[in-house]
């Protein structure tokens, strides 16, 4: 499997280009601020064809590119029903020190062309991967995130994680439609039943696995002490 990972924008989002191998079918997970550019450069390297935008929440640092690079490759974007309004209103879901640094620009979103909705529990066959959605509400009410088998040592599955868990520590809950018991909630439910080598490629800083923040996080710990 191929997947190239960078931080792009002034909120340093990990935006994700995935495929099966060079030369095939490719997704795009959190195109954020400034991601166009290095999408590019990854579909050239590696001759990939961008088939489906994965949006893991509206938030707009991870959704800013969403409709320029769906409508570049044709590509259909996917997000959960409980945070589409935010791929044309992200303003809803800011906080007043993002707004603030957005006043006075000519910020203009909309939906791209074709937009699919996710669930709980959906089973997505795309560019040749499989990949199981999981709702993960918290961070947003509409957060979710996507794992596939990982056909390698030691490693069972990646999931990538959006807001929803980082190396040592979650996404924060204090955004308009976040909810810190929710999170609670989610996190018990499903985070950690995984297994601790399911590989978390996270929406900010760098990957983690499951048994290391079972052991090391302390959001984690304490609900497994509960």
């Amino acid at each position: 499997m191929l997947i190239a990972g960078f931080p792009a924008g002034p909120w340093g989002t990990n935006c994700y280009v995935v495929a099966t191998a060079p030369g095939t079918e490719c997704l795009v997970v959190d195109p954020g601020k400034d991601a166009a550019g290095g999408i590019a450069q990854v579909v050239r390297e590696h001759r990939l064809k961008p088939v489906a935008v994965l949006l893991t929440h509206g938030h707009i640092d991870h959704m800013w590119s969403v409709t320029p690079v769906a409508g570049t490759y044709d590509a259909t974007a996917w997000i959960h029903p409980d945070d589409r309004h935010l791929l044309a209103d992200p303003m809803t879901g800011m906080s007043p020190e993002t707004a603030a640094m957005l006043l006075g620009g000519d910020h203009r979103f909309t939906e791209p062309d074709d937009v699919a909705e996710l669930a709980d529990g959906q089973e997505l066959q795309l560019a040749g991967l499989d990949l199981v959605v999981d709702h993960t509400p918290g961070h947003t009410q509409g957060s979710v995130t996507f794992r596939t088998p990982y056909e390698e040592p030691g490693v069972s599955q990646v999931m990538f994680a959006g807001d929803l868990l980082f190396a040592g520590s979650i996404g924060r809950t204090d955004l308009p439609g976040g909810d810190h018991a929710t999170m609670l909630r989610t996190l018990a439910a499903k985070v950690l039943p995984l297994p601790d080598d399911v590989a978390v490629l996270p929406g900010h800083g760098e990957q983690t696995t499951i048994g290391r923040e079972r052991l090391t996080n302390p959001f984690l710990q304490d609900l497994v002490q509960i």
